[in-house]
């Protein structure tokens, strides 16, 4: 009977074992550990940064002020096109494009650490506002990289566990900026604090180090063929000095041509709708979930820890659970997949509603929001990145993740003037509704796309199947 057992379960472990052959990747592993470092710097500006203003005596008004240093996250797709583009002496000759620049924005990053730990907000507090804005900057300079590195060394099939993987590292960083910080600072002042969380932006810079640099080849020779025509265009056009010519042939292979390159695939309109839909609902769900649990009677303890503690792990398994899916499913399959699950999880909130502050059925509703939404972003941030054609990684990732951001908070402002409208049941009722438009346009992409999409030239994803 053993044997038997045996050889039902053995062929069942080489099945798991080899369905995590994508994490055992060392492409995937170093995402890992950049993922630590992109997420060390956020709640250092956030949070933390909060909780040493109060402690110095800073009023409310001016800690909810200082939420203006974190603006440089959501802009960042400004500069994108200068990480494309811009050759960095010395380092880019050393190191590469995307190393050159990821080591560039680390140093950076430790740099104003280090200097806004120095500051001392009780006496100066514009030094350590400026210090935060220039550690926003630096960070979301770092995310940019970061981004484009894992898109340009990742193969399609591995795009969803690098998603997966990079928010587990983001949220390990994010633990030691916050629980670390203070614990240090508790036991030798905010200087040091900071200072310690500079030192471990050690991890990224040596992963940058020993990491090769992407291949960018055939993604130069594109960029440089569009910076022939137009530099061709403008001779035809007339007589302009070399320096301006030169200037306006940087500007459109930094900024035109990655739209340019966008907007000559098939259906682009389509695509961002569609990147603006998927999420609709759980937007929606997302930005009344809180006063959901406290107009129902669940204790801030409760909310705490399931929510905010168990529901975190949720939401990493969820990640890694999405990739896996992706390198077995491909992408548009697993979008599908994941995004009915995200939809079903908000008929869950829908029962607890119904059943009440039942602590268990919480512990039933977090785990499926969370697990479900982890999913849906590692399959989701998979696509995206795979719309990246190498050779403008930088700025349209940062353009169609600004999009999805902007998306998802646009339709999360109507949420709280629904929920005041009808009661809890048939607000999530309705938000389960609100997922499926996306749904109906993705079952429409996967039969118009065909799914012989190369990376290496995006534009083939839409071309016609004849």
């Amino acid at each position: 009977m053993s044997r038997t057992v045996s050889r039902s379960v053995s062929p069942a472990l080489r099945a798991w074992w080899d369905s995590l052959a994508v994490y055992r990747d060392i492409r995937v592993l170093r995402v890992l550990f950049l993922g630590f470092s992109s997420g060390l710097p956020l709640l250092l500006v956030f949070s933390t940064l909060s909780y040493w203003l109060s402690e110095a005596g800073v009023s409310k008004t001016a800690i909810g002020l200082f939420a203006f240093a974190s603006t440089a996250y959501g802009f960042k797709f400004l500069w994108s096109p200068l990480v494309d583009r811009l050759r960095l002496p010395l380092l880019t000759p050393w190191l590469g494009q995307r190393r050159g620049w990821l080591i560039l924005a680390q140093l950076l990053i430790i740099g104003c650490m280090i200097g806004l730990g120095a500051t001392d907000p009780a006496t100066d507090l514009w030094w350590t506002a400026l210090w935060a804005v220039l550690l926003a900057f630096a960070s979301a300079t770092q995310d940019i990289v970061i981004d484009a590195y894992r898109v340009e060394s990742l193969e399609e099939h591995q795009l969803g566990a690098g998603a997966g993987t990079i928010v587990l590292g983001y949220r390990i960083g994010m633990v030691a900026a916050s629980g670390g910080a203070l614990i240090v600072a508790d036991l030798a002042g905010w200087f040091w604090a900071y200072t310690a969380m500079a030192g471990l932006m050690g991890v990224g810079m040596l992963t940058a180090l020993l990491s090769p640099e992407p291949d960018r080849t055939a993604a130069v020779a594109q960029a440089a063929a569009e910076e022939d025509r137009a530099r061709d265009w403008m001779a035809r056009r007339g007589p302009l000095s070399p320096a301006l010519r030169q200037a306006l042939t940087f500007l459109y292979g930094a900024v035109v041509a990655p739209f340019r390159d966008f907007m000559t695939r098939r259906h682009w309109v389509m695509i961002l709708v569609f990147i603006a839909l998927y999420k609709y609902g759980d937007a929606l769900l997302g930005i009344m979930a809180m006063p959901f649990y406290e107009e129902i009677g669940f204790t801030k303890t409760e909310v705490g820890v399931i929510s905010k503690g168990y529901g975190v792990v949720m939401t990493i398994v969820g990640g890694l659970a999405g990739g896996l899916l992706v390198a077995r499913l491909g992408i548009l399959r697993a979008l599908l997949i994941c995004g009915v699950a995200q939809a079903a999880s908000n008929l869950v909130f829908a029962w607890q509603a119904y059943v009440g502050p039942d602590v268990g059925w919480l512990v039933v509703t977090i785990s499926v929001e969370n697990l479900t939404g982890g999913m849906g972003t590692a399959a989701f941030v998979a696509y995206l990145s795979s719309l990246c054609n190498i050779a403008y990684t930088a700025t349209q990732y940062a353009l169609v993740s600004s999009l999805m951001s902007f998306a998802r908070t646009f339709f999360a402002a109507g949420g709280g003037w629904l929920a005041e409208q009808v009661d809890w049941v048939s607000y999530f009722l309705i938000t389960t509704l609100a997922a499926v438009p996306g749904l109906l346009l993705l079952l429409w992409m996967m039969r118009t796309f065909p799914s012989r999409a190369t990376r290496a030239d995006p534009r083939a994803a839409w071309a016609d199947d004849d």
